[in-house]
């Protein structure tokens, strides 16, 4: 079967479209009160590889519906004006991602060059991430 268009047209088309931010760029941005980061992706995933500190999770599924206010599952930490920076693993989820909050009017949005997995490579902080059942 041969789609119209592919995931990695997808991306590229995403990529043109919206801000990436490098790493550096991005550790700066770690104590800036007017900056949250967003992981998007699966809570498996922040639990095995743990997460960038002070990151909010936000998962892929359900990121429309945290950031519209019209939406019952809306959060609201999503409608006070600070710039967002969403990540994935590899960067593939968040350009995606990253580009539909912005046709659906989010400001501040971008997105975490390489994602996760980049992150971790460069030996930035990573904070662990608890499953629920952990008491402490």
């Amino acid at each position: 079967m041969k789609l119209k268009l592919g995931y990695q047209e997808l991306i590229a088309n995403a990529m043109a479209q919206i801000e990436t931010i490098p790493l550096d760029q991005a550790q700066k941005l770690l104590d800036d009160e007017n900056t949250v980061f967003v992981d998007i992706r699966d809570v498996r995933e922040l639990e095995r590889d743990g997460m960038i500190p002070n990151a909010i999770h936000a998962p892929r599924g359900m990121l429309e519906f945290w950031v519209d206010p019209d939406s019952p599952y809306y959060k609201p930490v999503f409608g006070e004006g600070k710039r967002l920076v969403l990540y994935c693993a590899s960067a593939w989820r968040s350009a995606l991602a990253t580009e539909t909050l912005q046709r659906m009017g989010v400001p501040g949005i971008c997105h975490l060059e390489g994602g996760f997995s980049a992150w971790k490579n460069a030996e930035l902080p990573v904070a662990e991430k608890h499953s629920k059942a952990h008491t402490g």
